[in-house]
């Protein structure tokens, strides 16, 4: 196993297991590092009240008062539950520099951050659709 699956193997799930439990989409994403096509998330619109959790895992990792419209066609926040909640990776691929966030429970990609949002944290989360699950309040 590479170090990048490795990194990512973070519950006693096998890979076999991980795709008997997300869908093809999700596993693309979660589990090898894909993008869904931007304004294809039904979470993008999303604007009801409540928290959205990892797709792979089911840890809570954004609240809906910290969703904002970035524009680019995925659901955005400006910040974590909790520090606690996602890991920072850096990400060299396709010739540029990112930062790649990852669920801090199973190591599921996430997304990346950049540091252009809006205050208080200056910061955007802009995170697959694929990767949450929303659960209102």
């Amino acid at each position: 196993m590479d170090q990048k699956a490795a990194d990512m193997d973070k519950t006693d799930k096998t890979e076999a297991e991980w795709r008997e439990t997300l869908s093809p989409e999700q596993y693309k994403v979660l589990r090898e590092h894909g993008t869904e096509r931007a304004f294809t998330s039904p979470l993008h619109l999303e604007k009801r009240d409540g928290l959205y959790h990892c797709a792979g895992c089911g840890v809570p990792l954004f609240a809906s008062d910290t969703k904002f419209d970035s524009g680019t066609g995925w659901p955005s926040f400006f910040q974590p539950i909790s520090a606690e909640a996602v890991e920072a990776h850096e990400d060299r691929s396709f010739f540029m520099r990112r930062t790649e966030i990852r669920c801090a429970t199973c190591g599921g990609h996430l997304g990346h951050v950049f540091p252009d949002g809006p205050q208080p944290t200056g910061q955007r989360y802009c995170m697959n659709g694929a990767a949450l699950d929303f659960k209102e309040k």
